[in-house]
């Protein structure tokens, strides 16, 4: 029986591009249906870019860059967008760095000089310095120290599938390495990576094009010009041997385990890993998918399962190298054995049997859907607008991501399954230490 297709609505959002004389790229998606518009900047330096004896700096930094700028005082920025009636945040990933703002139309210029003057350079002091050391110790203490399961995988993954610093290193940070840092250090971070040639703005929502134009040559147009630096090569043998750790959480009540198999480039490779995207699904999105039917439903060996691409979640915002992740919590005197054997037998089932008839169509229209939803608010478009013109040059890729993800044959699905090895992976156990 012919494998059902599902048509995958296109989008048509418009795309202008171009670049300023100092190297900033600007990307611009008009949509005049509400008065309300996103913006957002983006610079290539994430966790993979901090030096050795830096970690957790890319983070730092992030939190730097809301403590007054060149023109604005400490927490102006704050009440400059919030007084205009917006919202605003910030957010470190392995390969960039975002800032972001929802406001009204009316408040485009607002936004756009608030961006520029901290791109021009925010207030590097000793006691802003100090102060967000202190903050970036209490959120790791909080999301991680202190947590049940806290850096897992994300944090506890990587050390055991990768072995060179960029990729293995804990993006959070050592309290010694953020407590040693120095405004000197800061200072230089900001003059090697914040360069106006390192930089995306995008801006989506309601829109003239020519008058936003207008305005981002206003504003941006005098920030200094500075090249973007040369991205270093983080590429890694993949794994011949599989690799295992395990470590006790003192705050975990029940067992878990993750398992990461490399995947292809996805930027050299766009082709070849969006059949992992598709894969990941299949296995694990919803209550009809193979390892939730599999494991949750019939063998009851574990309470909960995920799968994604990239080690944060998201597939189309990361660069090679990556991988594909399983992960599952189990119930008191789980085997993690038995769950990663399970793994292996799912994946090779799938690889020579195949999909049943609507599995790979009802996967492939959520996926689409979730695609969809993600962008349909003007600030999701800018945000993932500004990351592929970062990482790949086509922010109109956005449009097209719904479509290839439908376009993705059972062949491919069954191809992918069957490269994710036992001797590939990389796999971290958490034996519960906090049962009592």
């Amino acid at each position: 029986m012919p494998t059902r297709r599902v048509k995958i609505p296109a989008t048509k959002y418009p795309v202008e591009r171009f670049r300023l004389d100092n190297g900033l790229r600007v990307v611009l998606t008009p949509d005049r249906s509400a008065p309300v518009i996103g913006v957002a900047v983006v610079y290539d330096v994430g966790i993979r870019s901090e030096p050795e004896g830096r970690t957790g700096f890319a983070h730092l930094f992030e939190h730097l860059m809301f403590q007054g700028s060149e023109n604005m005082e400490k927490l102006a920025h704050f009440r400059h967008v919030q007084g205009a009636g917006g919202t605003f945040n910030g957010s470190t990933h392995l390969d960039y760095t975002d800032y972001y703002e929802t406001l009204p139309s009316n408040a485009l210029e607002r936004a756009l000089f608030l961006e520029a003057d901290r791109m021009r350079g925010p207030r590097l002091t000793e006691e802003n310095l100090r102060n967000q050391v202190d903050v970036v110790k209490e959120e790791i203490r909080v999301n991680v120290l202190n947590r049940p399961y806290g850096g897992f995988p994300w944090l506890t993954l990587p050390p055991v599938m990768f072995d060179t610093f960029p990729n293995a290193h804990d993006g959070y940070g050592s309290f010694d390495d953020l407590e040693s840092a120095t405004v000197a250090d800061a200072a230089d971070f900001f003059r090697r990576y914040y360069a106006s040639g390192n930089a995306v703005l995008a801006v989506s929502g309601d829109i003239d094009v020519a008058e936003a134009t207008t305005l981002i040559e206003r504003h941006f147009g005098d920030v200094p010009a500075r090249p973007a630096p040369q991205r270093p090569d983080f590429t890694e043998p993949d794994l011949t041997v599989e690799r295992r750790h395990a470590y006790t959480d003192q705050l975990a009540p029940l067992p878990a385990v993750a398992g990461a198999w490399r995947v292809p480039d996805p930027i050299a490779d766009f082709a070849g890993y969006l059949p992992y995207v598709v894969l990941a699904e299949v296995l694990t999105d919803g209550d009809a998918s193979r390892l939730v039917e599999r494991l949750v439903q019939r063998d009851r060996t574990v309470t909960g399962v995920g799968g994604y691409l990239g080690f944060m979640g998201d597939p189309f915002d990361v660069r090679d190298p990556t991988a594909l992740l399983l992960q599952a919590h189990l119930p008191p005197g789980g085997d993690v054995d038995k769950v990663l054997r399970t793994f292996d037998e799912e994946l090779d089932r799938l690889a020579t049997d195949g999909l049943t008839d609507g599995e790979l169509a009802r996967t492939q229209a959520r996926m689409a859907t979730h695609l969809l939803r993600d962008t349909d608010a003007v600030l999701g478009r800018a945000l993932r607008m500004a990351v592929l013109e970062q990482q790949r040059g086509e922010p109109g890729l956005l449009n097209e991501l719904p479509r290839l993800v439908g376009e993705v044959t059972e062949d491919q699905v069954r191809a992918a399954a069957a490269t994710l090895r036992p001797e590939r992976r990389a796999a971290v156990e958490v034996i519960p230490g906090g049962a009592r």
